[in-house]
């Protein structure tokens, strides 16, 4: 079956290399000429056997991520799954990189009953969760991007949350028994979901994932780890729908909790009250907000500022600016509270 498929690297290469760099997007056109000289399974079988030519496995990885974009590129995936499976598990992360975007490929341009079928069949969620923790920065992203798309489709976000459970891909075992850095990349694909829409989120929510991000937001004892999260909900705050899922959680005891904390980095508090400016910034923050909570969040606020003087500079800055957030955004008084950012910041 090789021989039938042997290519010479070199002319390949050449082909190949003009083929990804060519300046701007590729139509069907480009992509079926380019193949009928060098039909797709010359090229993969190539890819498998002489990756270690000089040049050629980069050559083929580009050349094959833009034929897959296009949408007669896209249409022969379905025929080639057996491949995206290998690649999904590939030494090369390269390779790795290449198979989680034509995984993305086929979610944004084939029929959404055959790519289900297919996501079924070969197991695709579990091996892009696997490249997710355990390949190198840039598969990473491209892992989270494919199960974001897949998240996107109606039957796919069950395949994520399915009703049944599945030990295997649960996120919340998956996270648990991850080290540091796979954690956080399940952190950082569940602030993804998140953001996806109402729906999704109410399925993260539902499924306890927010308590991932409580759990590593309350780690006292690693500030970095604490940081890196605080940086996740900061993110997760500017999600239009967040103020409603997170005031269910812990989230405004453990921020008015960091920026009461004398003892905590000053970066700590300053982060948690820019995220607390960005969820009480919003016009429904009150209809979520209970008033004990706002008056807790913006008294620690206050409280630092009216400590802080002029030994802090760039605390006091993100006090102001999140006071400053949240009062502006309302003309009149919310709660039998009216928020005045004058003098020395007093609230009543």
């Amino acid at each position: 079956m090789a021989e039938e498929y042997s290519v010479d690297p070199a002319q390949l290469l050449e082909a190949a290399t003009d083929f990804a760099y060519h300046p701007g997007a590729l139509s069907d056109a480009s992509a079926q000429d380019f193949l009928n000289r060098f039909p797709l399974p010359a090229i993969i079988n190539a890819l498998q056997t002489k990756a270690d030519y000089p040049g050629l496995e980069s050559a083929l990885v580009d050349c094959l991520e833009k034929l897959f974009k296009t949408r007669y590129g896209a249409s022969l995936i379905p025929h080639y799954m057996p491949f995206v499976i290998v690649g999904l598990g590939a030494e090369s992360q390269k390779v790795r990189r290449l198979a989680c975007q034509t995984v993305s490929c086929l979610l944004e341009n084939i029929d959404e009953a055959l790519v289900i079928q297919l996501i079924h069949e070969y197991g695709v969620y579990q091996l892009l969760l696997n490249c997710l923790i355990s390949g190198d920065a840039e598969v990473a992203a491209a892992s989270t991007d494919a199960i974001r798309k897949l998240a996107s489709h109606s039957k796919g976000i069950d395949i994520i949350f399915p009703e049944s459970g599945n030990e295997a891909t649960n996120l919340l075992n998956f996270a648990t028994n991850c080290a540091p850095l796979g954690r956080v990349r399940v952190l950082a694909l569940i602030v993804k979901l998140f953001s996806i829409s109402t729906s999704v989120a109410s399925r993260v929510y539902s499924s306890n994932l927010l308590s991932l991000l409580e759990t590593e937001i309350s780690n006292s004892d690693d500030t970095l780890v604490t940081s890196s999260s605080l940086e996740l909900l900061y993110e997760l705050a500017d999600v239009e729908h967040s103020t409603e899922f997170l005031s269910r959680t812990k989230f405004l005891q453990i921020l008015t909790s960091i920026i009461s904390d004398a003892s905590a980095e000053s970066i700590l508090r300053s982060r948690a009250m820019m995220i607390t400016g960005r969820l009480m910034a919003r016009e429904n923050a009150f209809v979520f907000i209970d008033e004990s909570g706002c008056r807790n969040l913006i008294s620690a606020i206050n409280g630092r500022f009216n400590l802080l003087e002029n030994q802090n500079a760039d605390e006091c800055e993100c006090a102001l600016e999140a006071l400053g957030q949240i009062g502006l955004c309302y003309e009149k008084p919310v709660l039998g509270c009216s928020f005045i950012i004058v003098g020395n910041c007093h609230w009543c």
